[in-house]
């Protein structure tokens, strides 16, 4: 018990945080619990981002009812390629991602067959709230596949890399690269087998890899180094991400962004409770950034000032960034 004691007390020496710290100090108090079916959502959470003028992958349509599931083809048209999801799924499930058309069927990311019968099925799964947050009865998106930019080609198996902010009251406080393994079946799900690299906040470096919680610095399948490569728009990014608490008002969430080949930087969904594994991407603790954000606001709030997206960024990119001089 001792030897446990003497370790945890050694990680909040560094900052680290626990689940019950994030649930108490961040979760509990920053988000409020009527703004939640705002990121719970997929949905609301792509309608807001349009309204707002953000970025998010087209959306081809809704199935709400099993009655309509008969509009499935109406909805897919002609297109050989696009994703079905639920709306208020977690963790990647119950997303299919169909890449092709074949012989009247349809061929997944992965290379699986499947018919028009079992997506149809696979949509009324979605409808029972199979995939949902609490098992409660959901609603199946129909909406463009998104093509991973040609920078991930050498460190991504199969599927869609994304990227995962962190964002406290608007300031983006850590950054992690989330990439698709073949243990993780192409999802960029770190609890299936993806691989989180820490991202450096004023650059856009990455830089360490973890996977199944052991540090590694090359990509099990295709071997390629995962750190020192530079993500494009990183800037636009880091906006992207801070915006996103003005658009829902939640001041803790994590923001996962994609970068498609044509389109460019799209945010995907936002959560409420982000986990904790990034801390182990970046080598550091949350905490010790969130407090310097908390005695930030506290200072504006004294002098009368709020800041902009462009200077709350600015802020931790000069904070938190791995840049000569600076701690990270």
């Amino acid at each position: 018990m001792f030897g446990f004691w003497k370790t945890w007390k050694a990680l909040e020496a560094r900052g680290i945080m626990g689940i019950n710290r994030r649930n108490a100090d961040y979760v509990l108090k920053y988000n409020k619990r009527s703004l939640y079916p705002i990121v719970d959502d997929k949905i609301i959470t792509k309608e807001r981002a349009t309204a707002a003028g953000i970025h998010v992958p087209e959306l081809y349509g809704v199935i709400s009812t099993e009655k309509e599931i008969d509009k499935l083809d109406e909805i897919i048209g002609g297109r050989s390629d696009f994703v079905i999801k639920p709306a208020q799924g977690a963790g990647g499930d119950g997303i299919i991602v169909i890449a092709d058309r074949f012989e009247g069927r349809y061929r997944t990311v992965s290379g699986k067959i499947i018919s028009h019968e079992e997506i149809e099925h696979h949509v009324s799964s979605i409808l029972t709230g199979l995939y949902s947050l609490g098992g409660h009865r959901d609603r199946a998106l129909i909406e463009y596949r998104v093509i991973p930019d040609q920078i991930f080609k050498s460190i991504s198996y199969e599927g869609v890399p994304d990227i995962r902010i962190i964002v406290l009251m608007g300031y983006p406080v850590m950054a992690m690269l989330r990439l698709p393994t073949r243990q993780s079946g192409g999802k960029a799900n770190l609890h299936q087998g993806a691989i989180g690299v820490g991202v450096d906040l004023a650059t856009g470096l990455t830089l360490r890899g973890t996977w199944l919680n052991n540090i590694i610095t090359k990509h099990p399948d295709t071997t390629n180094a995962v750190d020192g490569v530079q993500l494009p728009y990183w800037d636009g990014f880091m906006k992207l991400a801070a915006g996103c608490y003005e658009l829902c008002g939640l001041g803790y969430i994590g923001v996962d962004m994609v970068l498609d080949q044509e389109k460019g930087p799209l945010i995907l969904e936002l959560n409420a409770r982000p986990g904790l594994n990034i801390q182990i991407a970046n080598d550091c603790g949350l905490t010790l950034r969130t407090h310097a954000v908390e005695a930030r606001l506290e200072d504006l709030k004294a002098r009368g000032v709020t800041e902009t997206v462009e200077e709350r960024v600015a802020f931790v990119q000069e904070m938190f960034g791995h840049i000569p001089g600076v701690e990270g």
